[in-house]
């Protein structure tokens, strides 16, 4: 699934993007600063209540990118570091992303490539990377997630090819046991810290000039880090003294390992020079080999039984470039992914929630609003979550997670912007207590070189 999703202000996407633009023949990098104030009527993305908080602040966004060719090799990178002032809360939150990325042709034939995309960051949908939102609520702190994609591509003969790929995911919350923002309940760090690895081997078939027919298969283990419970303590202080051990049973994190198994066909097409499209439609097993809850009194009693689901996967993309500045990305995605949401208390026999099964659908859109003078450009997201989850005291319950982001640009000079732009985020679910909005509007100048 590769798209570029909306973080909380699409200024910082844009100081990126068009740090990026001004990457020449000549000038193979380039730098840029965009300095913003803005409004958010929820910080804390909380429902309705005490705990909704809004505020003034500033942002102070540097941002630079590189890209060099040399023969068969192509090196680029991307940096853009975010430090948000919150005037009620009187303290920032930084965020950083990083990508790299290096590939080389060996021959006409051979090519191999390697990424790397880190960030550190609070909003959901920073942290979600390329995938689908895992928690679709504000985490506290310097939470860590790492991507890590290999790829080596061989066209044995004129129709047949082979593609051969690694990924590498991690994610590391520094809310623990120790400092959790409200005690008794999961961490964020034993609800959703994990390394994944996902192993993949498709073949390719060139049907036509424009045509590649696919055929392949993944295997993705995951593997749960955290060596705290994901069940609370049933509201009961005393117990929280022995947590991770707190409440009547205890759920390791590890309780959620699972293994995936992807099986699916597919095709890319370029329709014309201005339009492509991706699509790999198939089917995702989903092995939970390790459930079951935990007796405190006895760690070493527990019940290690497995639960698998299947279910459809699908991965939709089209891009279509209709102008020199101008742009519409279009995806679906479908299947299983990790959640935040785990054990209770109020019925340890149900066991707990495994995972969700998402529905992902979104579209991006840059116009150049002036042509004959291409100052003004408006940009925008929008994307809708649909995700069911499954087993535990929630299975069956559903989240909808909506986000829209709205930019616009005004180019001064090559090298002066003024920007705009606003994000709004809905959550609704039928869990108690968890459904939130939010708005936040962004007002800034940039300076890029």
């Amino acid at each position: 699934m590769k798209r570029a999703i909306a973080s909380a202000s699409l200024l910082a996407l844009g100081a990126a993007s068009a740090a990026a633009q001004l990457v020449t023949a000549d000038k193979p990098w380039s730098i840029s600063g965009t300095l913003n104030g803005f409004y958010d009527d929820n910080i804390n993305t909380a429902p309705e209540g005490p705990a909704r908080v809004d505020s003034f602040g500033f942002e102070v966004i540097p941002a630079g990118s590189v890209n060099f060719v040399s023969g068969p090799t192509t090196f680029g990178g991307s940096i853009v570091y975010d430090n948000r002032y919150y005037f009620e809360r009187r303290n920032t939150d930084q965020s950083l992303d990083l990508g790299l990325n290096l590939n080389h042709n060996f021959s006409a034939r051979y090519s191999a490539g390697i990424s790397e995309h880190f960030v550190v960051g609070q909003e959901p949908q920073i942290l979600s990377g390329s995938g689908p939102v895992v928690t679709p609520l504000r985490s506290n702190g310097n939470n860590i997630n790492n991507n890590i994609n290999v790829n080596f591509q061989a066209q044995l003969t004129r129709l047949f090819g082979l593609v051969l790929s690694y990924n590498n995911n991690i994610y590391d919350y520094e809310e623990n046991a120790g400092n959790t923002v409200t005690p008794g309940l999961p961490s964020r760090s034993a609800l959703l810290d994990y390394i994944q690895h996902t192993f993949g081997i498709d073949s390719t078939w060139t049907l036509s000039d424009t045509t590649r027919g696919i055929f392949g298969y993944k295997f993705q283990a995951t593997f749960y880090t955290s060596p705290e419970s994901i069940m609370d303590n049933g509201g009961v202080p005393a117990l929280s003294v022995g947590y991770p051990y707190g409440g009547g049973y205890y759920f390791p994190s590890d309780s959620r390992n699972n293994y995936s198994h992807f099986i699916y066909v597919g095709a890319d097409h370029t329709f014309n020079p201005q339009l492509s499209g991706s699509a790999r439609i198939g089917v995702q097993y989903i092995d939970n080999y390790q459930t079951g809850l935990q007796d405190p009194a006895n760690p070493a009693m527990f019940d290690r039984t497995s639960k698998s689901s299947a279910a459809p996967y699908v991965d939709l993309t089209a891009n279509y470039s209709y102008a020199s500045a101008s742009s519409l990305t279009f995806g679906f995605h479908y299947g299983y992914n990790q959640t935040d949401v785990a054990a209770s208390s109020a019925d340890p026999t149900a066991g707990t929630t495994l995972n969700e099964l998402s529905a992902v659908v979104y579209l991006t859109a840059t116009q150049q609003l002036t042509p004959l003078t291409p100052k003004l450009t408006a940009s925008g997201s929008l994307q809708y979550q649909n995700s069911v989850f499954n087993g535990g005291p929630s299975d069956g319950e559903v989240d909808n997670f909506f986000t829209l982001t709205l930019g616009l640009a005004y180019a001064f000079t090559p090298h002066w912007s003024a920007l705009t732009s606003y994000d709004y985020n809905l959550l609704t679910s039928d869990l108690p207590g968890r459904a939130y909005d939010r708005n936040q509007v962004f007002l800034g100048v940039k300076a890029a070189y």
